[in-house]
């Protein structure tokens, strides 16, 4: 669904434009959408950043949190065209997308998640590219179908989605794109090492604390090659962390050179958890997060679970039998 061009046309003639993204927003979602927001008033249209949840302490560089509205399930005034960005997955803004359909005349998902098989599927004048390697690099060609002129502000957004969802480049699924377009956004003096401190390098005593507790447990199946991990609610509560302090330790997992494959289940309270699915490509994880009601992308997909009683017992046995299948399977097609 490269719909780029039919999108321009719809912003160009929409009036009122109203920005969001999923909920738990990252650097990609927040990098895209203040990109956006301020290239959208640069041609003069009324413009809009509404989200369900407030962004991390971690993305106050950008300033965002003057330009952002938290959604309280009051009634949203008419808008010519809601833009959704970094997911095409209308339950991960619920309930603000129930609102948006009786308010906007147009919703259009700008993402680069494959849509799901099992799963809501995106508006037809969506724009969907699972070859771009992050949201910000769809909101550049957007801006640049728009004739829009950059700016250091819009700059540093797109570079901090760019460099986020990248992983510092790392994964920029075998295109030059991230790079050429990253070479462009830094001719407007933006402090890229600074951004790279504040996405990357925001480690305080008691997040290495929990760093070393939580890998300490890791549990390995499968001769090493799949890992498991479970973090509890109490131990971020007794070192004073959220769940977005969390998010760098499946990726070190990964780093261990047997692995291909990992889990980690965050209790976030009881009866509720954020599983978290990584894989170096022999693997994919998405069927596995479909399966408890998430998405993402191929190799590295989530999922949110909620129950009355605890499922962490029976979410580790079945995403490891899953995962350990999908191993045996790859190996025995290659024999």
């Amino acid at each position: 669904m490269n719909n780029l061009k039919k999108v321009s046309e719809i912003l160009s003639r929409s009036e009122t434009i109203l920005l969001s993204t999923h909920r738990e927003p990252d650097g990609d979602g927040i990098g895209s959408q203040i990109a956006l927001y301020y290239a959208l008033k640069k041609i003069n249209k009324k413009v809009r950043i509404l989200n369900l949840d407030k962004s991390p302490d971690k993305y106050q560089f950008l300033k965002g949190d003057k330009i952002t509205e938290i959604f309280n399930l009051k009634k949203i005034p008419p808008v010519d065209c809601a833009l959704i960005l970094d997911t095409n997955d209308k339950r991960l803004i619920s309930p603000l997308y129930e609102e948006l359909e009786l308010s906007a005349k147009t919703i259009i998902f700008l993402d680069h998640h494959p849509i799901l098989k099992e799963g809501p599927k995106p508006t037809e004048q969506s724009l969907i590219n699972t070859k771009a390697a992050s949201t910000g690099e769809l909101a550049y060609n957007l801006i640049q179908e728009l004739n829009i002129e950059l700016d250091a502000n819009i700059a540093e957004a797109l570079y901090t989605s760019l460099v986020f969802d990248t992983h510092l480049f790392r994964f920029i699924r075998n295109s030059s794109q991230s790079h050429l377009i990253a070479a462009e956004l830094l001719k407007y003096s933006i402090d890229a090492e600074k951004i790279h401190r504040e996405l990357f390098g925001d480690f305080t005593k008691n997040k290495i604390a929990l760093m070393a507790k939580a890998l300490n447990e890791v549990e390995f199946f499968e001769k090493d090659q799949i890992a498991f991990l479970k973090i509890k609610d109490k131990d971020l509560k007794r070192l004073k962390l959220n769940k977005d302090h969390t998010k760098d330790l499946i990726d070190l997992i990964m780093n261990i050179n047997s692995i291909e494959a990992a889990v980690l289940v965050l209790e976030i309270s009881t009866g509720e958890y954020k599983l978290s699915f990584r894989s170096k490509g022999k693997i994919e994880v998405l069927k596995i997060a479909e399966t408890y009601g998430g998405g993402g992308h191929l190799y590295a997909a989530g999922a949110s679970v909620h129950s009355d009683t605890d499922l962490s017992t029976k979410i580790k046995h079945d995403s490891i039998e899953s995962l350990s299948y999908s191993l045996k399977t790859y190996y025995g097609t290659k024999t």
